[in-house]
């Protein structure tokens, strides 16, 4: 991974066989960013995408592999009991341009990937949510 940055605002670009949510959430650990959001295409071979079905209060997720575009990457950062807090979403394309989309839990780069990361000063945290079944942005 590579990246520069311009303000509060990193490029970052992440290359073959890194795992994406691991890299970004490393990445904003050592660079002490605690709130922002980000934005990304590229190419992955592996993906796990997932579904929060509200009844019964989990994820369902499925893994994809084989070649992938993401032609959308979106997420934010946050906290919980003071460790970085990802939850991005993504959408994905094969080759027959049939798309596949929800929460990302792993991606691993095949090629590249852009990422544009938005650093925002201060912390959000979050709690987990007995009733919805989910850790929601607490603003205390």
């Amino acid at each position: 991974m590579e990246f520069k940055k311009f303000g509060n605002v990193y490029v970052m670009r992440l290359d073959k066989d890194e795992e994406i949510i691991e890299t970004v959430k490393g990445f904003c650990a050592t660079n002490q960013i605690t709130l922002g959001w980000v934005s990304g295409i590229g190419a992955v071979n592996r993906v796990t995408l997932g579904l929060f079905e509200t009844k019964p209060k989990r994820y369902i997720a499925e893994e994809l592999t084989g070649d992938f575009e993401i032609t959308s990457l979106s997420g934010n950062i946050t906290t919980m009991n003071k460790e970085v807090y990802l939850h991005f979403h993504a959408t994905v394309s094969d080759l027959q341009h049939k798309t596949y989309g929800g929460h990302l839990t792993s991606a691993v780069v095949s090629a590249t990937a852009e990422l544009i990361v938005v650093s925002v000063a201060g912390v959000v945290g979050r709690k987990f949510s007995q009733e919805i079944g989910l850790n929601l942005l607490e603003f205390s």
